[in-house]
């Protein structure tokens, strides 16, 4: 799989200087942590999932996660659990599908190694399981299962522990809490492949909800939170975890968010004006905003629960051509011993010592997302990759 690998080949020829990488779900931690991208939630009780999945994989998302929690009735987690071992059968049945990345959110951790159990040999469609509201306290034995089922398959599976639980949120708990998960999460680190950030459940602490125009950064309390999960769990030291953005609740269908026309020519100037009015009469504009606050508070990929959302948040991952050769600069071998360095835009600073931690993470991005063109920006991405 590859990220924009559903457009033609010469459609990303034209659009980036270099192509994103392809990539398994057997390719390390490192990468493919940086790759989820827009991870499209999905319930586990949906009576056409197969098909869903490999529709979804032939628009472009490359990560999913089939749920048993919160998307779900209390009343239907056995349903739902039937359900996901009888899809997974009917998509072992497929042979030479494209399959994104796919991972399971359970409620209790007794539920990994049963279902890991059930599935038998179609557990290798597997890439692992999000583990709810996870604290120290909690989430301990949901890596311990996590563990026990990796060994008893065979298979190789990673952690996506969700950081929404009210000690995280309240001020009194929250300096406690973090140092308590990044224990847990450090003992497991090799099988922990992102932190999810679950804004959602932080607003429903004090009954709040973000309206369309809004961004979690522009609730408070909630920002205050990303803030110190990033300070203390996603440092750039080596310590740190790839933590992903928070869900964006409002959607619209891309048939009412993209016009007819745009399919046609999507290079053309007067269609990128179009998009982009377009963009914001639907309220697009908010989610535009949040992915790139996202990206500017150290957050990677991003909670999804729309298609619509998905090709936004790619188009936004893709590293542009300045930030590229930026990088690439800083990262030279004869920049080893530090310095400063006018940008081949001529338009910045370019601090050696102090800017390499970024040009990493940005060649990391560059590697998964791609590098677009010179000429090419945003709306170009996005207009390339409106379904025709």
């Amino acid at each position: 799989m590859r990220h924009f690998g559903h457009l033609a080949p010469t459609v990303r020829q034209r659009l980036f200087h270099q192509e994103p990488c392809e990539f398994t779900a057997d390719s390390p931690a490192r990468l493919l942590s940086a790759a989820l991208g827009a991870t499209l939630y999905s319930p586990a009780t949906r009576p056409r999932l197969a098909d869903d999945i490999v529709k979804q994989a032939a628009r472009g998302v490359v990560s999913m996660v089939l749920c048993l929690e919160d998307s779900i009735d209390d009343a239907d987690v056995a349903h739902g659990e039937e359900n996901l071992v009888r899809q997974f059968a009917g998509l072992a049945a497929r042979p030479g599908a494209d399959l994104p990345l796919l991972f399971i959110r359970v409620r209790e951790p007794g539920q990994i190694p049963d279902l890991v159990r059930r599935f038998g040999p179609t557990v290798r469609l597997l890439s692992g399981f999000v583990l709810p509201k996870f604290t120290a306290e909690r989430g301990l034995p949901f890596l311990e299962a996590l563990q026990a089922a990796e060994a008893a398959s065979g298979r190789r599976l990673f952690a996506m522990p969700v950081l929404e639980s009210p000690e995280l949120l309240y001020r009194e708990s929250r300096v406690e809490t973090l140092e308590g998960i990044f224990r847990a999460v450090d003992k497991y680190r090799d099988r922990v492949l992102a932190l999810r950030l679950g804004v959602t459940d932080f607003c429903s602490s004090y009954g709040l909800r973000r309206s369309p125009d809004m961004t979690a950064y522009d609730v408070q309390v909630v920002a205050s939170v990303i803030a110190d999960v990033v300070n203390m769990l996603a440092r750039a030291d080596g310590t740190g975890f790839t933590v992903t953005g928070p869900v964006w609740e409002y959607f619209r269908v891309p048939e009412r968010m993209f016009k007819p026309q745009l399919r046609q020519s999507p290079f053309a100037q007067v269609q990128a004006v179009r998009l982009r009015e377009t963009l914001i009469e639907h309220a697009m504009d908010g989610l535009l905003r949040e992915i790139s606050l996202d990206q500017a508070n150290g957050l990677l990929g991003k909670t999804c629960i729309h298609p619509s959302h998905v090709l936004p948040v790619h188009a936004l991952s893709v590293v542009s051509h300045e930030e590229f050769s930026d990088a690439a600069d800083i990262l030279r071998p004869e920049r080893d011993g530090g310095g400063v360095l006018r940008s081949a835009y001529t338009n910045k600073m370019n601090e050696v010592k102090p800017h390499r931690a970024w040009a990493e993470r940005t060649l990391l991005r560059a590697e998964v997302f791609g590098v677009a063109r010179a000429d090419v920006g945003f709306v170009e991405l996005l207009a390339a990759g409106v379904p025709g």
